[in-house]
């Protein structure tokens, strides 16, 4: 059996909570959806959102049989449409995603939520732990009253809340060998997270939101009034150096679960593995400018990394065999 050395405290803090939500069940099982064609419609939707907004997930999901890639599309569409009432909903942000928390966890939800419908009959397949739907709401919720994190101890902790939960969600769709592959889907989440944040420096600070570790930035004798100017000079190379090089470690750290899920998923966690952690190549291609333009992937270059991602993945499955 292979398992995971977890020697910082962060990582120690992270696993009781995925421990939890694994042995509590705290929401009634939702109810079959009796209708095909309701249902039909609420995966197309839930499949149309997922190609709106995450290209790369998209492709990585499109590695997966059917069945396990319209749920996975449903899973992304409940994470998006929680992200989005604290991004981008005028009502009260705080009430309207506490009602959306009762909406997805409710045994019946309303035929007309489509993404709810679909969610509920992902749930009820996959015998998803209804903690981790309540992990992430919290963890998207925390937007609305910490905009600034001291430690990369607090930064991780947030990223369990709105990555590793998707990560943990995603191994009981896919299928997974028992608990040793827990600590792995955490820090692959946290590892898709970081990403994320160094993606989106730009388009975070002008939203009022640092996910930086305000402890680090003074370390490398950066400030605040340093990402509003935008200025990227040796202090800013040294300290992305730094960020993307431990966050390459998690990715690498992360791999060997990818081997302890079933046969048929591994290629597509693989893919969206690599393909994020490609990003981290293009900001580097670009002299760590994060601020005038978004570092992506070209839907080509993911194209051309997918054969290799195969024969890697192929191969890592073969030794543990």
């Amino acid at each position: 059996m292979t398992t995971t050395v977890y020697p910082q405290a962060w990582e120690r803090t992270l696993l009781p909570l995925a421990y939890e939500a694994e042995q509590r069940s705290v929401a009634p099982t939702p109810m079959p959806v009796s209708d095909p064609a309701l249902l039909d419609r609420a995966y197309s939707y839930c499949d149309s959102i997922t190609s709106t907004h995450s290209h790369t997930f998209y492709v990585a999901t499109s590695l997966l049989p059917p069945e396990k890639r319209r749920a996975m599309r449903a899973l992304y569409a409940f994470c998006r449409l929680s992200d989005d009432i604290v991004d981008c909903s005028q009502e009260d942000k705080e009430v309207t995603l506490a009602a959306w928390g009762r909406t997805v966890l409710s045994p019946t939800p309303p035929p007309g939520d489509l993404v709810a419908v679909a969610w509920a009959d992902t749930r009820l397949r996959y015998h998803i732990p209804p903690r981790y739907a309540e992990q992430l709401i919290d963890g998207v919720g925390r937007d609305l009253h910490l905009q600034r994190y001291s430690t990369f101890e607090d930064v991780a902790r947030y990223a369990y809340g709105v990555a590793s939960t998707v990560g943990l969600m995603s191994m009981h769709i896919i299928g997974f060998a028992g608990e040793q592959a827990i600590p792995y889907a955490i820090e692959l989440g946290i590892a898709l997270q970081i990403t994320n944040i160094l993606r989106d420096v730009e388009e975070d600070r002008r939203a009022g939101r640092v996910y930086l570790p305000m402890g680090e930035l003074t370390a490398f004798g950066l400030t605040e009034a340093d990402l509003d100017r935008g200025q990227v000079d040796e202090r800013w190379r040294a300290f992305l150096r730094f960020q993307i090089e431990r966050n390459r470690r998690l990715y690498a750290e992360a791999e060997p679960g990818i081997a302890m899920l079933s046969s048929d998923g591994r290629f597509a966690v693989a893919a969206a593995s690599n393909l994020y952690c490609a990003i981290l190549d293009d900001i580097e291609a670009h002299d760590y400018d994060v601020f005038h333009r978004r570092a992506h992937v070209s839907a080509w270059e993911k194209v051309r990394r997918l054969p290799g991602i195969w024969w890697r993945n192929r191969e890592r499955t073969e030794r543990r065999l």
